[in-house]
C-alpha cells in the first residue's frame, strides 16, 4: 500500500480571517491558492499516475484542496475523517486507514499533524520530523496496512517542484 500525503493549498491569513468572527474551520483557500494547487496536482499526478482512495479533513481549506485533487485524478468524493483535523490521535487515523491493504490512498490535511504522522509511519516516534509546505506532498510506502515504524518514505517534494512537473 502507498499513502500519498498532501498538505492543503494556501489559505486565507489566520488573523485576518479571525476578525470576521468564523471558526477557524470554515477558513478557505485564497484564490492563489485554488490556482496553484490546480497546477500542483497535475504535477502531482505525473509520479502518482492513479489514486485509489481519497481521504480529506473536514477543514474548509483541506476539503477544497481534496476537491482539486479529486478532479485532477478524475475520482469520486472523497471520504472525510476526523482523523485528519489538527490535533487528532494518530492512532485514530491509523485505525481509519486499516481497510486498505492495496493500491494508493491520498490523504489531505494540515501541518504540523501530517509530519507528525510521516515519522510515526516511517520511525514509530510520534513527533514531526518531517515537514510539508503548503500543497506540498510525500509518499510513504508499506509492505501491508499502515503501522508505525513500517513505512518506507520513497519521496518528499514541495510544492513548486510539482508544479515544474506539470510543465
Amino acid at each position: 500500500m502507498q499513502l500519498l500525503v498532501v498538505r492543503h493549498a494556501i489559505a486565507e491569513d489566520r488573523e485576518t480571517f479571525a476578525t470576521t468572527g468564523r471558526d477557524d474551520a470554515l477558513r478557505p483557500l485564497t484564490a492563489v491558492g485554488a490556482r496553484k494547487m490546480k497546477k500542483t496536482a497535475r504535477g502531482l499526478r505525473q509520479l502518482v499516475p492513479a489514486i485509489d482512495a481519497l481521504i480529506t479533513s473536514p477543514l474548509t481549506r483541506a476539503s477544497e484542496t481534496a476537491e482539486i485533487v479529486r478532479r485532477e485524478y478524475e475520482l469520486a468524493e472523497p471520504e472525510t475523517s476526523r482523523a485528519l483535523e489538527p490535533n487528532a490521535a494518530l492512532v485514530n487515523l491509523l485505525v481509519a486507514l486499516e481497510r486498505y491493504e492495496q493500491g494508493v490512498v491520498a490523504v489531505v490535511g494540515h501541518e504540523p499533524h501530517l509530519g507528525r504522522l510521516v515519522t510515526y509511519l516511517v520511525s514509530g516516534i510520534e513527533r514531526s520530523g518531517v515537514e510539508l509546505k503548503k500543497g506540498g506532498a510525500c509518499l510513504v510506502e508499506f509492505d501491508g496496512p499502515p503501522k508505525a515504524g513500517t513505512g518506507c518514505l520513497r519521496w518528499s517534494v514541495p510544492p513548486g517542484l510539482l508544479r515544474d512537473l506539470a510543465g
